[in-house]
């Protein structure tokens, strides 16, 4: 149980961040939640605290420094302390690499990777004066693999990996923990609210022309278990949370690829080479480039 225990959550208004709040409020915990649309996190905290759990919702846009700072400060005012930092914030992109402009670049690492400074060095003074904490960094398969169409997500979520790695080591031995979490696809608002277009229709209209070119050449796709819910996501973030690890891989088969991958590069993306024409020929139809 999380009794008196507070976490804060961004992205908080939709998807895993709205599933884990409900999650970790059941187990106990005040929550502490974050995101742009204000009206969309009050409805989430209203329905925790309905069920008999304490929630505190606030405006924030973590992209911008200062509202980082103000939501852990706000946090730790009202609450009186901070236990679980979850930095879930974050949005994708939907372009090839020249169709990416500067001001898209500048946005998705503003979003996905600024972010983590603004929250997470406020954060540390107030768990290193209390010995404690867990700072639990949302990043995705793509801070792990290369995916097609969206560069600078990828990019971007692999600097999330990184600075969670380089986070840990300065905390090691201090009792707060740090995690970096990759998940697969996952059944949110996400792939509807990239910028530059939704990346939804591309996804479904390539999935049948991703089998067939499978089956022609007959190459196995990778092996990583499709499209999960955000509650299953959040159990088991839940779990790390009463375990931690360095690292979680929530889809079944995502860490075995990510370890084939860093052993023979080459041979991973034999297996996405479908996924890439696929989704290639769909991306030049929409985009008029065919």
């Amino acid at each position: 149980m999380l009794t008196q225990k507070v976490a804060v959550i961004t992205g908080a208004s939709s998807g895993i961040g709205a599933s884990l709040a409900h999650l970790l409020a059941k187990e106990g915990a005040t929550v502490v939640l974050a995101a742009r649309r204000k009206a969309k996190v009050d409805e989430v905290a209203e329905r925790i605290t309905k069920a008999g759990g304490r929630a505190l919702a606030l405006k924030c846009d973590v992209s911008v420094d200062e509202d980082g700072a103000d939501l852990v400060h706000t946090a730790v005012q009202e609450c009186g302390q901070i236990d679980i930092l979850v930095n879930n914030a974050g949005r994708g992109h939907f372009a090839t690499v020249e169709d990416t402009t500067d001001q898209v670049i500048q946005s998705m690492f503003e979003v996905n990777v600024f972010s983590l400074w603004h929250t997470t060095r406020p954060a540390l003074v107030y768990m290193k004066k209390q010995g404690s904490g867990h700072i639990i960094n949302i990043a995705s398969m793509a801070g792990k693999l290369g995916y097609p169409f969206n560069s600078a997500y990828v990019a971007a979520k692999h600097a999330c990996v990184g600075f969670t790695h380089a986070l840990r080591l300065e905390l090691a031995e201090t009792h707060i923990h740090a995690t970096v979490v990759c998940p697969g696809a996952v059944l949110t608002e996400w792939a509807t609210v990239t910028e530059g277009g939704p990346m939804l229709p591309m996804f479904s209209e390539s999935g049948p022309l991703i089998k067939k070119i499978a089956q022609e050449r007959n190459v196995t796709l990778p092996p990583i278990e499709g499209v999960m819910s955000p509650d299953l996501v959040a159990q088991k973030i839940l779990e790390c949370i009463y375990n931690p690890v360095p690292e979680l891989y929530t889809h079944k088969g995502a860490k075995e690829f990510v370890i084939l991958a860093a052993q023979d590069r080459w041979k991973a993306e034999q297996h996405q080479i479908p996924v890439v024409l696929g989704e290639r020929a769909v991306y030049e139809k929409m985009k008029g480039k065919a």
